[in-house]
Formats: structure tokens, C-alpha cells, sequence
């Protein structure tokens, strides 16, 4: 099979996956969101701040520019955290699922 069209078929398999799984990865992200405006009012940062804050924690980056000081806050930080890591999971496994589906009928020969 030549690249381009595995490319498309993998292309193809992610985007019916993620169809699939739209309603978890939607409500990962809007809980996500709802967690860090809730840390943003209650540290007071700005609603940008409180959403960048979000995909920062969220994606396990942490650069540490700004850092919840009120204990519920940092509570809440790990929750983020954890939700991040099972969104980064379902689009991995999306991934993974995808490519399977991609070269199902390479392995078959």
C-alpha cells in the first residue's frame, strides 16, 4: 500500500473513532473547563488565565507560572490532572485503534 493511502485510511479510521467517542471526549474537556474556572474564581485570575491554567495542568506540562494557593484550588488542580490524563488516553488509544484499522488488511496477507 503506498503512503497516501494508508495516510487516508488512517485518516479516515481517527475521524470515525473520535465520532465514536465524541460524547466522552466532550464531557472530559467541559468538566476540565468547569474545574478551572471554578480554580480561576477562586485564585482570581482572569478567565483566560483560568483556561490556560486548565490545558496546561490538564496536558501534565506545569510550566508553574501560575500556581493555585488555596488548598480546595490545588484540590482541584489534581483533579484536572487526572481528567488530562484520560483525555491524553482516549486519543491515544483513538491513535492506536485507528492505525490497527488502517493496516487491518496489510496483516491479513
Amino acid at each position: 500500500m503506498r503512503p497516501a493511502q494508508l495516510r487516508r485510511r488512517f485518516l479516515l479510521a481517527f475521524w470515525y473513532e473520535v465520532r465514536v467517542v465524541w460524547p466522552i471526549l466532550s464531557g472530559v474537556v467541559v468538566i476540565q473547563l468547569v474545574l478551572g474556572i471554578l480554580v480561576g474564581y477562586l485564585e482570581g485570575w482572569r478567565m483566560g488565565d483560568a483556561a490556560y491554567f486548565t490545558f496546561v495542568t490538564g496536558l501534565t506540562i506545569g510550566y508553574g507560572d501560575l500556581v493555585p494557593v488555596r488548598m480546595l484550588a490545588r484540590v482541584i488542580a489534581v483533579a484536572i490532572g487526572l481528567c488530562g490524563i484520560l483525555l491524553t488516553g482516549l486519543i491515544a488509544a483513538i491513535g492506536v485503534r485507528a492505525l490497527q484499522a488502517a493496516t487491518e488488511h496489510e496483516t491479513r496477507r
